[in-house]
């Protein structure tokens, strides 16, 4: 069994609590056995304790986010360690991104982060995609300590197994069709608003991290809307305005427009909803595509990429 260590700030407490839920397969398997600082018992010594299970480590799981990188406890002493454990062979680091933060040039910063291309998990529209993915990861980890084997059901329950019934043969396609209600409906487009700002917040910050040259500024006007503005060498050179809901011509959606002032009745571009009876997605309206792509439809991550993509085309005409 790989034992696993959490460092991380108490201000991301919650999101440690939600990953260990996607851990606990890997527990039950016998995979992992898991431990943070919550698990010191009243009395105890926090300092030994803690200094005692990073030894023992043998993956270690950064928890990277804006407080994780403020906390002197984190980073001089847990953070620091653990890079030492990661460079003599002795554990395996892997920073997995909470909340979008300059942890690039950190001293971490070359080891490879989860989830994908250490998108933060905070700017996936469904959260327990990302932990998903940090799960599959964590489980690969585990991997180079001990070859994995599923262990038989017996030593998890420590009963006599039972001989399976016998499975019937049968198609695995079961996808039918359905109707989404206007409840779904609306839950979606907020859900998917919601997701393209942080989709921009987070781009724009890392944007700027990339680009000294480059500032950036993104302000929420309202709760349905958002505004951002990028400046190359103090010079604004794009600027943009989003807002969802009913606008004086369409239908409830989610509208761009090029000027960093939101006029309802005013847009460039407008993301309406539609379903296939199967999942619900977005579709445009068209006045920035041309040819066949008019036709396209997107999931919430493919519009945010198309809204940035007509945010962010002056810097790259």
């Amino acid at each position: 069994m790989v034992k696993l260590f959490f460092s991380y700030s108490h201000k991301d407490e919650d999101l440690r609590n939600e990953l260990e839920t996607h851990l606990a397969l890997l527990r039950r398997q016998g995979i992992i056995s898991s431990w943070h600082d919550r698990r010191i018992a009243a009395g105890g010594d926090i300092d030994k304790a803690i200094s005692s299970e990073l030894e023992s480590a043998q993956i270690i799981l950064l928890l990277v986010s804006a407080h994780f990188l403020a906390s002197d406890y984190c980073y001089e002493k847990e953070m620091s360690r653990a890079i030492e454990k990661h460079t003599d062979g002795t554990a395996v680091v892997i920073p997995v991104i909470l909340h979008p933060c300059d942890w690039h040039s950190s001293p971490f910063g070359h080891l490879k982060a989860t989830p994908t291309d250490g998108k933060p998990v905070s700017m996936f529209a469904n959260q327990h995609e990302a932990f998903s993915i940090v799960a599959r990861d964590v489980r690969e980890a585990a991997t180079r300590f001990h070859p994995i084997v599923n262990p038989p059901f017996e030593e998890l329950r420590g009963e006599i197994p039972r001989i399976a019934p016998h499975q019937k043969e049968r198609s695995s396609n079961m996808r039918v069709k359905r109707k989404f209600d206007d409840h779904e409906r609306d839950d979606f487009l907020e859900n998917s608003y919601e997701y393209m700002a942080r989709f921009f917040e987070g781009s724009l910050q890392e944007l700027s991290a990339r680009n000294p040259q480059i500032k950036t500024r993104f302000k929420r006007l309202d709760e349905t809307s958002f505004s951002a503005f990028i400046y190359d060498s103090g010079k604004r050179v794009a600027e943009c305005s989003v807002y969802y809901g009913a606008s004086g011509f369409s239908s409830p959606g989610i509208s761009f427009s090029h000027s960093g002032e939101v006029r309802r009745n005013s847009f460039n571009e407008s993301l309406s909803i539609v379903d296939d009876g199967y999942t619900l997605q977005l579709k445009p309206l068209g006045m920035q595509l041309h040819d066949s792509r008019r036709e396209s439809t997107f999931s919430q991550q493919g519009a945010a990429e198309y809204y940035w993509s007509l945010f962010i085309r002056p810097l790259q005409d």
